[in-house]
């Protein structure tokens, strides 16, 4: 008896667990198709909720602005990611190194309410200095920013810290410029990991209420926000169709990174194979 169950103790217990996590889930993909409101009895299929969806003007809204400012924000944080990530693991020694270090992790650490609250009130603060920027996207966009350089940061600092250095020293003994070693080099040895700074930065940006609610405007609501809204007024199953359109696309976003990567990891090292024996066949002759 013991053999058996040190043997399927940790499957069964890693079998609750994701039970645990998913099949929440499962039942609000199941009720997004349920015939009634009703939320503790499938009554019958029904394709009803998804109709109103998209008739409901501020899920669509939402949902359009939420894409924006995410895309934004990945592009963004990708972008300082990659340069902050490049300072602090090419550059060991400048001045400010400690300061600069702490300032970019410092979000990691922080609670995104205490984000919210102080960007809302540098945000403030700027309106009323110079009548800018006001409250909406744009803020929105800058706050999701600050969250998601420093996810993005941490992705491709560890990538670069795995890259072989003498890579680069070889393309500048053949003539390259530091520019050319960073875009020739560099950057498509590490475009993965900015990719999946990008895809990181993009959900947190689209999944993200507490800092969209200090920094939005009048009129200007996140899908998040528009749905958070609707559940403290009751349950509404158009909410479920939302929750099950996205998480259906952020599946097919998952699956095809995951193959693009494996796909790319194959070719690559079919590549490194095939210039081995090459270079054997060539000591060999």
């Amino acid at each position: 008896m013991k053999p058996f169950l040190e043997k399927h103790f940790g499957k069964a217990w890693m079998a609750l667990v994701y039970l645990f996590l998913y099949l929440p889930l499962f039942f609000m993909v199941l009720f997004s198709f349920n015939s009634t409101r009703q939320d503790a009895r499938f009554t019958g299929f029904s394709l009803r909720w998804y109709e109103a969806l998209t008739r409901d003007t501020k899920i669509v809204e939402g949902f359009w602005l939420s894409l924006k400012v995410a895309a934004v924000t990945g592009v963004l944080s990708a972008v300082l990611g990659t340069f902050a990530a490049f300072v602090l693991v090419r550059y060991r020694r400048f001045i400010g190194r400690t300061v600069f270090s702490g300032m970019v992790n410092a979000p990691l650490v922080m609670p995104e309410v205490i984000i919210g609250l102080s960007l809302l009130l540098l945000m403030v603060g700027a309106q009323n200095l110079f009548g800018w920027p006001q409250r909406g996207m744009l803020t929105i966009i800058l706050g999701h920013t600050l969250l998601g350089m420093a996810y993005g940061m941490v992705v491709i600092q560890s990538r670069l810290m795995e890259m072989d250095r003498r890579i680069e020293e070889a393309a500048m003994d053949l003539g390259a410029r530091p520019h050319q070693v960073f875009f020739l080099v560099t950057l498509p040895n590490i475009f993965q990991a900015i990719l999946a700074a990008f895809l990181l930065s993009f959900t947190l940006s689209f999944d993200d209420v507490v800092i969209s609610e200090f920094l939005s405007g009048p009129g200007v609501n996140t899908l998040p926000q528009v749905i958070f809204g609707y559940a403290r007024r009751g349950i509404n199953p158009t909410i479920y169709a939302a929750a099950t359109i996205l998480i259906a696309t952020v599946t097919l976003v998952i699956v095809g990174y995951a193959v693009w990567v494996a796909r790319s990891t194959r070719k690559r090292e079919r590549e490194m194979a095939a210039a081995a024996r090459q270079e054997l066949k060539a000591l060999g002759g």
